[in-house]
This record gives C-alpha cells, structure tokens and sequence, in this order.
C-alpha cells in the first residue's frame, strides 16, 4: 500500500520522513531563536525606558536644583532690602535724636536767657 510518503507531490511531504524531521527540528529551532530576539529586543526596549526615566528624573533633580538656587537668590535679595531698610530706619533715628538735641539745647538756652 502506498502513502502520502510515496507522492511527495501531492502532500507538499518529503519521501524522507528524517530529513522531515530535520525541517521541523530546523523550523523550531528559527522559531526559538526568533523568539530570543525578541525577547531581547522587548529587554532592549524596557532597558532604553528606564534610562529615559532615569534622565527625566535627572533633569526634575536638576530643575530642582535650579528652582532652589532661585530661591535662595531671592531670599538674600529680600535679606538686603530688609538691610537697607534697617540702615535707613537707624539714620532717620539718629536724624531725629540729633532734632531732639537741637530742641534740649535750644530749650537750654532759653531757660539760661
């Protein structure tokens, strides 16, 4: 009795069911490999994620560096305002007290009159 091993043609087989067996070992082994490359390439991919995830949070780091550097300028900007008002406070003081002593001596001399 014939089979579909002896008409090759007919059933897209071959005559030799061990080099059929090698095709499919063959074929599974491209399947194999294909699937490492692309399990490579998804670890590839989740890889090149994490270093865009890693230089996004470098550059919030960096922005809040920038931010706090800021700040800090601005506080010491207030601080010598604050200063200057300070300086300007005492001389306005000091112009008064000198009025104010002006005023006792010029009541001094009155009173010695």
């Amino acid at each position: 009795m014939k089979t579909a091993w002896d008409y090759p043609y007919k059933t897209g087989g071959s005559r030799n069911p061990s080099s059929e067996r090698g095709r499919e070992r063959d074929r599974g082994e491209r399947e194999r490999e294909r699937e490492g490359e692309r399990e490579r390439e998804r670890e590839r991919e989740r890889e090149r994620d994490r270093e865009r995830e890693r230089e996004r949070e470098r550059e919030r780091e960096r922005e809040r560096d920038r931010e706090r550097e800021r700040e800090r300028e601005r506080e010491i900007e207030r601080e010598r305002e604050r200063e200057g008002e300070r300086e300007r406070e005492r001389e306005r003081e000091g112009e008064r007290e000198r009025e104010r002593e002006g005023e006792r001596e010029r009541e001094r001399e009155r009173v010695r009159e």
